[in-house]
C-alpha cells in the first residue's frame, strides 16, 4: 500500500503491451475480469459484460485498492421492474470469479446445505480461479436459505453464492 504522502499508481509505469497482454489473456480464457500484482502494486483490467442480472439483491461493494482501471468500469445495472421486498435476507457474495465447487472433493457432501446453521469462519464453498482452490469463509452467521449456485458453476464477482436468513 503507498505511503500516506505517495500518490496512489506514482511510478508505476504500464506499457501498452502489458495491457495487450492481459487483454488477450482474458478473451483466450473468457475472463471477465484479471488483475496483474507487481509488488505492493497492482493492476486490475475488467470488462463490462451483457450477462443478464441473476438476483435482485444488491452486489458487495468492491474493496477499494491502489489500482490502474484503464478499462472503464460497467455502468450500473437498471433495477429490476418489480424488486422484491426489503427483508431480513442477507446474501454471500463471490468475491472473485471462478468456478463453484460446492464440496471439498468429488462424491464427498457440500460444506453447507440449505437450513444449515454457519458461524463466520465456516468455510461455505471453493472457488477455483486461475487453478488455484480458494475456499470461501463465511462472512456472516446465520442459517442457510438457498444456495444459489450449482457445483461446477462459474461466477462473477459480487454475485450472490448463498442466501442466509
Amino acid at each position: 500500500m503507498p505511503s500516506k504522502t505517495e500518490k496512489p499508481n506514482a511510478n508505476f509505469d504500464v506499457s501498452a503491451n502489458l495491457l495487450k497482454k492481459l487483454a488477450e489473456t482474458m478473451g483466450n480464457a473468457g475472463l471477465s475480469e484479471i488483475e496483474y500484482v507487481d509488488g505492493e502494486r497492482s493492476l486490475r483490467l475488467s470488462r463490462a459484460t451483457q450477462a443478464p442480472v441473476v438476483a435482485a439483491a444488491p452486489a458487495a461493494a468492491p474493496m477499494a485498492a491502489p489500482t490502474a482501471e484503464p478499462v472503464p468500469a460497467a455502468a450500473p445495472a437498471a433495477a429490476p421492474a418489480a424488486a422484491e421486498p426489503v427483508s431480513n435476507v442477507k446474501t454471500i457474495d463471490s468475491p472473485m470469479v471462478g468456478t463453484v465447487y460446492l464440496a471439498p472433493e468429488p462424491g464427498a457432501g457440500n460444506f453447507v446445505s440449505v437450513g444449515d446453521e454457519i458461524k463466520v469462519g465456516d468455510t461455505l464453498m471453493i472457488i477455483e480461479a486461475m487453478k488455484v482452490m480458494n475456499h470461501l469463509p463465511s462472512a456472516q452467521s446465520g442459517i442457510v436459505r438457498r444456495v444459489l449456485v450449482a457445483d461446477g458453476e462459474p461466477v462473477e464477482f459480487g454475485q450472490p453464492l448463498i442466501e442466509l436468513a
